[in-house]
Formats: C-alpha cells, sequence, structure tokens
C-alpha cells in the first residue's frame, strides 16, 4: 500500500499529528502504523497498574480513531526500513497460540514520521531486566495489576503466621512515573477491604519503598515541588530512599551501594529511557542515547522526507542542550510537524523558524484529588508553585486537551473526559 504521509507510533505525539492531519487533509493521506490495538495516555498507565483505572474503559481503539478522523491505520511492529525505496515493512501479526493473523507487509510513502517513544534504561544494573517491571506500555501496567493482585491475595491467606506476610513494593526511581505509581498505589491500598481483602492493613501489610539515586526526589523539578512531593509522600507511610545507587536486583530483594537489602516482591523500574534498540538497525544515524538526529526542521539528518519527534528524537534547542523526553516535547514537536505537512500540501514556502521546545511547567499527581508543580511564565525564569486540588483540575485539563487533540472535537473530549471524572469520583480498584 501506498500513502502520502506515514506515522510510526501511535503515542501521544504520534497519535495527535496523525488525527490533525487527517481531518484537514482528508481521507487516505494519512497512515498509522502502530503494534497495539489501543492508545492509551502514558501518563496514565501508574493508575492502570495500581488498579484504579481500567484499561478496556479508558483505552482508545486504533481502528475506532481511524475511523473517525479519516486515517488509514495498520496494525503491526516496524522491522525494517528502505529510505532508499521510500518503503517500510511492517511486521506479521500472531495469536498466543502462533496462529498468523495478519501477514508481513510493505507500506510506501512520501513523508515519514517515526513517534515511537522509548524504553527502559537499565545502564546496567544486575538483575533489572529479569525481576523489574517497567512501566512503558499497557501490558506491563496489566502485568504489574495482576502480579500485586496475586500477591495481595497471598498475603491474604497468610495472615496470621509468624513474621510480616504483607506485600514489599520496591519502586526504583523518584522521577513523576515512579512517585506517581507510589502514590496511586498507596490510595488504592486503601480501598482493597471492599474488594474481599478484609485482613489486610493498607499501611502495615502494604509496604511501599520508593529508592532514588539523586540528592532529592523529582530532581529535575524546582526543590519546593520535591519538597511538597517527599511530604506527601511520608504523609501516605511510604519510606523515601534518595542518594542511593541500586547494585543488584533479585527476585526477593534489591540491594544498594551502602550494602543494605530492601525484601521486594515485585519491582518497578522507572530510573531512566533510552530509545528502542530497533532504530540502530534502520540505517538512519542515532546518537550513542540510540535516539535520532534530527535537524531544526525535525527531520532526520540526512534524509530530507523523513522525520522524528518525541523520546526518540534527538532534537537540539538553541542552548545546546537536548529537549527532555516530555509529554509536553511530543505534543508541541506534533504540532509544528502539522504545520510543515500543511504547508507542503496547500505548495506554500517550508517553515523558516526551527522547532523549539517551550517549558510550561510539570505536574505530579498524588491521586484523585491532589497534584503538585509548577507552571512557567511567559518571563524566562519565572515560575508558579501550584499543588493541591487545583493543580489537581490542572493535571486533568491536561488528559483532556490531549482527548480533544485525538477526537477532534471539544464536546466529546469533554464527554470522554466527564466519564473519566466518575471513573474517579468514587474509590475503585480493578481486580478482576
Amino acid at each position: 500500500m501506498h500513502s502520502k504521509i506515514v506515522i510510526v507510533g501511535g503515542g501521544a505525539g504520534g497519535l495527535e499529528l496523525a488525527c490533525k492531519l487527517s481531518r484537514k487533509l482528508g481521507p487516505g493521506q494519512v497512515t498509522l502504523v502502530d503494534s497495539r490495538l489501543y492508545h492509551i495516555w502514558k501518563p496514565s498507565l501508574h493508575e492502570v497498574a495500581a488498579g484504579t483505572l481500567d484499561i478496556h474503559q479508558e483505552g482508545l481503539s486504533y481502528q475506532m480513531l481511524a475511523h473517525d478522523n479519516g486515517f488509514t491505520y495498520v496494525y503491526g511492529p516496524l522491522i525494517g526500513l528502505d529510505a532508499a525505496s521510500n518503503s517500510l515493512t511492517v511486521g506479521a501479526i500472531a495469536t498466543d497460540k502462533d496462529e498468523q493473523l495478519l501477514p508481513q507487509r510493505t507500506v510506501s510513502y512520501d513523508q515519514l514520521v517515526l513517534a515511537v517513544g522509548s524504553t527502559s534504561n537499565y545502564f546496567g544494573v544486575p538483575g533489572a531486566q529479569e525481576h523489574t517491571i517497567s512501566l512503558n506500555a499497557t501490558e506491563d501496567a496489566e502485568r504489574f495489576r495482576l502480579t500485586l493482585l496475586k500477591l495481595l491475595a497471598m498475603a491474604e491467606q497468610r495472615q496470621g503466621d509468624a513474621g510480616h506476610p504483607g506485600v514489599d513494593i520496591v519502586i526504583i526511581g523518584g522521577g513523576a512515573t515512579g512517585v506517581e505509581l507510589a502514590a496511586e498505589l498507596r490510595e488504592a491500598s486503601g480501598v482493597y477491604a471492599a474488594y474481599g481483602f478484609q485482613n489486610l492493613n493498607a499501611i502495615k501489610d502494604v509496604r511501599i519503598t520508593l529508592l532514588e539515586g539523586a540528592p532529592r526526589i523529582l530532581a529535575p523539578l524546582p526543590e519546593r515541588v520535591s519538597i511538597a512531593a517527599s511530604k506527601l509522600l511520608h504523609q501516605h507511610g511510604i519510606t523515601v530512599v534518595t542518594d542511593t545507587r541500586v547494585t543488584t536486583i533479585d527476585p526477593d530483594k534489591v540491594t544498594v551501594a551502602s550494602g543494605t537489602s530492601y525484601a521486594a516482591d515485585i519491582c518497578v523500574w522507572a530510573a531512566g529511557i533510552r530509545a528502542p534498540e530497533f532504530l540502530a538497525t534502520l540505517g538512519l544515524p542515532t546518537n550513542r542515547a540510540g535516539q535520532l538526529e534530527v535537524t531544526g526542521m525535525l527531520n532526520v539528518q540526512g534524509h530530507a522526507n523523513i522525520f522524528a519527534l518525541g523520546d526518540c528524537a534527538a532534537c537540539m534547542g538553541p542552548d545546546g542542550k537536548l529537549v527532555p523526553p516530555r509529554a509536553q516535547a511530543a505534543h508541541q514537536q506534533a504540532d509544528y510537524l502539522l504545520k510543515t505537512f500543511l504547508l507542503q500540501a496547500k505548495g506554500k514556502p517550508p517553515q523558516t523558524k526551527p522547532y523549539e521546545y517551550l517549558d510550561y511547567g510539570s505536574l505530579v499527581s498524588f491521586g484523585r484529588t491532589t497534584s503538585v508543580g509548577t507552571l512557567m511564565g511567559s518571563l524566562k525564569g519565572l515560575s508558579w508553585f501550584v499543588e493541591g486540588f487545583v493543580a489537581r483540575m490542572m493535571y486533568v485539563s491536561l488528559h483532556l486537551m490531549h482527548h480533544n487533540a485525538v477526537l477532534g472535537s471539544v464536546r466529546t473530549a469533554v464527554m470522554a473526559m466527564g466519564r473519566f471524572l466518575i471513573k474517579r469520583s468514587t474509590p475503585q480498584v480493578k481486580l478482576h
């Protein structure tokens, strides 16, 4: 098949670009390739993992989005690229029993956008890849949820035995993902009794430890945000250990440089990301972190018709620093490329101003009722600290903006967000 614009990767940036472009250009002009059937807003994965959000209610079908927005959806992983012939290879899809559903396919393009996100960087820590779960995709979050359910059921049966028959959860990495997961897990643990775990004490029997290598959690954010977050975690009964380096991970424990070991029935790795390894096999220029090297116009260096955005793109800012791997960067880059392609479609001159990242601040969720973070002002260096209910509503509004971008209608997005808020209005834990 042939498509004028092919986008590989249905994350926040890639999907927004596909939806907005196809609504402007019309049917048959845009193709989205992704190895999964459903899209979920990645900042929500910690809620799926904790069991407070049902992926089957929150997930958006790529097929549904393709129908509503007018793009073509191709289900399968990118396994090869022939830049000389402007074509890519999409891998076959099989069932769990190795029954082939879709064969290997070839898709040709005029313009290609790679928006394949990132994966975990284990930094060579022994046992990290084998004995931890990383929240990179919906299947990771579901695996964590089901593993936790099994551990809780076992702990419930062992109540009254000698020792500490609870569940020990260790989260490695005190960035936004690790902090939000810790808070969400504690909030979920407070209502386990309503779901059959009558004998578990939320604080005593579900023990959560957060390990961070930097001197403080949320290190990239202002110190005031870090202090507020640490206070909230402490109030939630979560143990936070900073300035510590993990050296070994075993099936039942995590050992740090000081020699201290932390019991771990389940361990989450949230300590770093890198570009997917397959990018290095495509014949395109990559940096040491595996990211695609792009120009200020977001096209891959040496390839005028291949672009990259989001975590997989090494985009240098005017300050000589790489654009950070954040959702707002992917959103901004998607809008930049939207303008690029629309100008091309109209036969107008291309953009002359390179992409420039704008930092609008950061918000970190602490459950259904509160968040903390900073909002950046229009003047350099000016920011506002926000917390509590107001910050939580701002955090939710980011989700609403994303829904609006992919659903194409404020009314539809508001209705979807209304359902989103209703699901969070009462405590719930998905355990089946």
